[in-house]
């Protein structure tokens, strides 16, 4: 009898443990597309379609080519040219929409989606194929096309943060729905290409600040932006948490009227709650990329914020 139960308590055991995995294969793949076996080959597996076959190949209709597994926008049709190399080439990416990761072969640079990681082909440089001198080899089974004359219609748009370390605003955003990608980095100040060092002694001016790349048919700037006063304080003046300085400093850079008139609408809403706010709205200037360790700080760490949590206050 010992023995029965046993052997039933295993099997429910068992049960439930593929229970959960399905579900959470589900919760990874649920906002994807289905894919075929001969896309998941490529997309999913890495794998590579035969020369000179994709339907892309010999595609030169203006539009926007997307991801077939999530559907982000990754290249317009006018940054692509004829390579004779059998595989779709583009010599330019929408800004943010392609991440470079090293190949497992140790030779080629290995490019995917930056939001879903479906895998697209490799880029090379020094060819002097055009200008730009970069040829993005893409297999054609890893994209979608929508053509200029189409009803939808795929945007981007750029937003600039500062709000206490860089690490820990780009730690959220990253996370947010409609992002297709995170940049830390310094703007606000007056010397040309700064340094962490520079910042941090404050002999530049300049705000740690985060750059967010966002596909405006997911998402849109107020949301964004709510969001940014969510996960700071921003009653707090040239500080955030246990860090002090002026490039801790809570502002917003804007890149259009509309977002200053968002940005303006937020705060007073946050000031008639009761919260007095200190956020600077700034125009935006040149943002400076950060160094190399700073990007995606707690990703590669795999640890979480120490000055940066979500309090709502919308």
């Amino acid at each position: 009898m010992q023995y029965i139960k046993n052997y039933l308590f295993i099997l429910g055991l068992l049960t439930i443990i593929n229970s959960c995995a399905q579900i959470s294969k589900r919760d990874n793949t649920m906002n994807y597309n289905k894919l075929t076996k001969e896309e998941e080959q490529v997309i999913i597996y890495k794998g590579t379609e035969r020369p000179f076959t994709g339907k892309y190949y010999n595609h030169y209709e203006k539009g926007i080519y997307l991801c077939k597994r999530c559907g982000s926008a990754l290249y317009n049709s006018s940054d692509k040219f004829e390579s004779e190399c059998g595989w779709p080439s583009f010599d330019d990416e929408i800004d943010g929409a392609v991440k470079r990761i090293p190949d497992t072969d140790g030779r080629r640079i290995e490019i995917v989606c930056n939001n879903c990681g479906a895998h697209l082909g490799h880029v090379f440089e020094g060819e002097h194929f055009t200008s730009k001198n970069t040829r993005h080899c893409v297999n054609s089974i890893s994209l979608e096309f929508i053509s200029a004359g189409s009803e939808v219609e795929v945007k981007t748009d750029t937003a600039i943060f500062a709000g206490g370390c860089f690490w820990g605003v780009e730690y959220f955003f990253q996370k947010e729905t409609g992002v297709l990608s995170t940049e830390v980095g310094y703007i606000g100040g007056k010397t040309l290409n700064p340094t962490y060092k520079e910042v941090c002694n404050h002999n530049s001016g300049h705000a740690e600040a985060m750059k967010v790349i966002f596909d405006k048919g997911k998402t849109n700037y107020e949301k964004l932006a709510k969001l940014f006063f969510e996960i700071h304080d921003p009653t707090q003046i040239n500080r955030q948490g246990p860090d002090i300085g002026d490039q801790y400093r809570s502002e917003i850079f804007y890149v259009n009227k509309e977002q200053k008139e968002i940005t303006e609408k937020l705060i007073n809403t946050l000031k008639n709650k009761g919260f007095n706010v200190v956020t600077k709205i700034t125009k935006a200037t040149t943002f400076w990329k950060a160094e190399d360790y700073h990007q995606q700080y707690y990703e590669h760490k795999g640890s979480k914020p120490y000055c940066h949590a979500y309090t709502k206050r919308f």
